[in-house]
């Protein structure tokens, strides 16, 4: 008979200060971004969008061309070599991606199996994502944190937001809908309640906007190769289950993770977006280069 036991409220162990160390932020974001960086630039096929056209962001200097105006021209520039030279702005997409990473205490879970924590490898796949679409002409942007923006610093600009975020525990996206001409990545692990996660998917989408959601799973969590007597700790509240034969127990786990996963996948299908699952014993490039790729299909469809 399998044999499970939770602890009761006096027994839980709050889990925050268990993990706060693994999960210094600030510390480890320098290696992230280096690291999105080098994700980054080994994807290929969605480049080359960008070029001059109304926007903030700095483009390029060209020549004056005969018949311009003598109001476009860059005076500071032209005295350098003596030729007129225009300052040209980098064009902006008049819709917007819309990020959002899960940093709530699950995701800073990492068993031996995995290369990396859940949230490391959110937050990797999340800036090497921003990059690639900003490099590819599009405005990125995290909801909550920041407004969407074509700059080429926009790794930067979004690690800054996350290190001084508030809210960073918060295991679910903004309950607000996006505008119609937006797209939503959503980087989470998934393991709120599934119809909780389906009400924000509906409601992000309700104006319209398209959205893609990337499942991050590390390997253990899928395979659950326990056996034997096992403690089961949640990360979120502290709670711990006591399970007398893990063996016996692993087949329900993974029969209610696929109902789990199903009920995602059927909000991902009514709202029109799609979901990629990711292993964090894969390369980053491979969450990268499916959801960069899924954004530049649907691009391609027009609106």
């Amino acid at each position: 008979m399998l044999r499970t036991r939770v602890l009761n409220p006096s027994e839980r162990q709050p889990a925050r200060p268990v993990i706060s160390a693994s999960l210094d932020l600030a510390a480890r974001l320098p290696r992230l971004i280096l690291e999105a960086r080098r994700v980054s630039a080994s994807v290929h096929g969605i480049h080359g969008r960008r070029r001059a056209g109304p926007g903030e962001t700095f483009w390029q200097y060209r020549p004056l061309v005969t018949g311009e105006a003598a109001s476009r021209i860059d005076w500071r520039r032209s005295a350098r070599d003596g030729h007129l030279f225009v300052r040209e702005r980098e064009w902006e997409a008049s819709h917007a991606i819309w990020l959002w990473i899960d940093r709530s205490a699950s995701m800073g879970f990492s068993s031996s199996l995995a290369q990396a924590s859940k949230v490391d490898r959110a937050l990797v796949a999340g800036f090497a994502l921003a990059e690639t679409l900003v490099e590819g002409g599009e405005r990125v942007g995290h909801l909550g944190l920041t407004r969407a923006l074509a700059s080429r610093r926009i790794v930067e600009l979004l690690a800054q937001a996350i290190v001084i975020d508030k809210k960073g525990d918060l295991d679910l996206p903004p309950d607000e809908p996006l505008p119609r001409l937006a797209d939503a990545i959503i980087i989470t692990d998934g393991v709120s309640p599934a119809s909780s996660l389906a009400k924000r998917i509906a409601t992000l989408a309700s104006s319209g906007a398209r959205g893609h959601i990337l499942l991050i799973a590390d390997p253990i969590e899928e395979t659950f190769p326990f056996s034997g007597q096992a403690e089961l700790f949640d990360l979120e509240d502290g709670l711990s289950l006591r399970v007398g034969d893990a063996g016996a127990w692993g087949e329900e786990y993974r029969q209610r993770l696929e109902a789990h996963r199903d009920a995602i996948k059927e909000a991902c299908r009514r709202a029109g977006w799609t979901l990629t699952l990711h292993r964090t014993d894969r390369p980053a490039s491979e969450a990268v280069l499916r959801v960069a790729s899924l954004i530049a299909a649907a691009r391609g469809i027009g609106r």
